[in-house]
């Protein structure tokens, strides 16, 4: 399966599009989270994403609201929106974990999941899924540009636990093209420029 993978448009309409233009060359195309900015905007970006015509696998990012975000896609055929589910896409299973877990945010509009929470729906993952987690892992690809790793251990002990095949995932902008593995799996956070990636 060939993936075209992004996170954290934050409303960015021409890049937007870009990922439209390419989507058609892939097999599927995951969004790891953050298509609105501080809760506003999501309608618009996935307005223009919608356009794609390849199955589509997405989180809600922090600044995104899961009800809204499950109203705009609920038309939409191929998306899949994903909150502590599986969906099975062309043979490959997918699992999804959405909003910012770890390190959070203390603005109004900021969703979150607190370790607990982010623990507890972490154990439907299937081994061998490929992970979409809008937040990172702890000390892989989640630096803060002061030093501090701002990664989620709930996310961590997951991958160490069910051996994802591939981690997609972002939120933290520092480490926007960053990535690790965690024993066989690979880490990358993504960022709004989208990565190919062969499952």
């Amino acid at each position: 399966m060939k993936i075209l993978a992004f996170s954290d448009l934050h409303r960015d309409a021409a890049m937007a599009d870009a990922i439209v233009r390419q989507s058609s060359d892939f097999d599927v195309v995951v969004g790891a989270g953050d298509f609105a900015t501080c809760g506003l905007g999501l309608q618009d970006t996935i307005a223009i994403l919608r356009r794609m015509p390849v199955p589509f696998v997405l989180v809600p990012g922090n600044h995104d609201d899961l009800e809204e975000l499950r109203t705009v896609c609920a038309d939409w055929r191929l998306a899949h929106v994903l909150h502590g589910q599986s969906v099975l896409v062309n043979g490959v299973p997918f699992f999804g974990i959405g909003y910012g877990s770890g390190v959070v945010n203390p603005e109004p509009w900021n969703r979150a999941l607190d370790e607990a929470e982010a623990t507890q729906m972490l154990l439907q993952c299937p081994e061998h899924t490929v992970l979409v987690s809008h937040s990172p892992p702890h000390g892989i690809a989640d630096r803060q540009r002061d030093g501090r790793h701002d990664g989620s251990m709930a996310v961590r002990d997951a991958i160490l636990l069910r051996q994802p095949r591939l981690t997609i995932c972002g939120h933290i902008h520092n480490g926007w093209g960053q990535s690790g593995k965690i024993g066989h799996t690979p880490i990358h956070n993504i960022g709004p420029k989208p990565g190919v990636f062969l499952v």
